[in-house]
């Protein structure tokens, strides 16, 4: 039997500008985040420009290239803004979001049937820099079979349909959405692509998560600056690699 791989943890530090911004300044800065959470124990960084820039700048993105010694993931809107920045930059990682300006953080999958054309010579420009691009995507087999043809080498699936059953005590909702999941990351290992997830998680539902054993990495940000108010990040950091391990554990079990 083929061992499962140990998962990969990215911290996303977005909100950690959020808090910066809301006064202004240069404190908290997520770069000084980024690095401490991995001494903690991250295996990347993920940090999403949007177009308004209501928490991560230009420059953060500069400096998070600069100064940490693990990969860095771009989360970014499709638009031939964020290509030049990105091809500025040169992160580890591109993974294509849908952004809205109205939403509070993204609301769902990238739309990547209707977007197709679209999308296409954007993966392929990315590709050509040497960059690794990700779709950001639902864990259902139409959009999985998509990025495919697509010629994207990994996807993220949305995790938070399955979060907020969970949040809510909707158990019977909860069941179907962690069994869509890992249908979505059995096909898409299928298909040659690399499985990451995302969104709305927390210790425990990160768990469950982790026990699917196509999944190769975790993105997790707003829970954990949250629950670094009241334990410290590195605290934080540490419970949730924690929690991932006892969740890859019934994966090989």
């Amino acid at each position: 039997m083929t061992p499962i791989p140990p998962l990969r943890l990215g911290l996303n530090i977005d909100h950690v500008a959020t808090i910066r911004n809301a006064r202004g300044g240069d404190a908290p800065d997520p770069v000084r985040a980024a690095l401490m959470a991995i001494e903690c124990g991250a295996d990347g960084i993920t940090a999403h420009l949007r177009e308004d820039r209501r928490h991560i700048r230009d420059e953060d993105m500069a400096r998070l290239k600069l100064e940490i010694a693990k990969p860095l993931n771009f989360e970014m809107a499709a638009t031939t803004e964020m290509l030049g920045i990105a091809l500025r930059v040169k992160p580890y990682a591109v993974c294509l979001v849908p952004e809205n300006r109205a939403e509070r953080t993204t609301e769902g999958g990238l739309d990547v049937i209707g977007g197709h054309n679209h999308l296409k010579p954007f993966i392929e420009e990315l590709k050509h820099a040497g960059i690794r691009v990700s779709l950001f995507i639902e864990a259902d087999a139409a959009p999985i079979e998509m990025a495919a043809r697509l010629g994207a080498p990994v996807i993220e699936m949305h995790t938070g349909s399955y979060c907020e059953a969970v949040q809510h005590g909707n158990h019977a909702l909860a069941e179907r959405e962690l069994l869509r999941l890992k249908q979505g990351a059995r096909r898409a290992a299928e298909l040659g692509i690399e499985v990451h997830a995302g969104h709305g998680l927390d210790f425990y539902t990160a768990e469950q998560v982790s026990a699917i054993p196509e999944i190769m990495e975790l993105n997790i940000g707003h829970f954990l600056v949250g629950e670094a108010i009241y334990v410290g990040l590195p605290v934080a950091v540490r419970q949730m690699r924690a929690a991932m391990v006892a969740g890859r554990a019934k994966a090989v079990s």
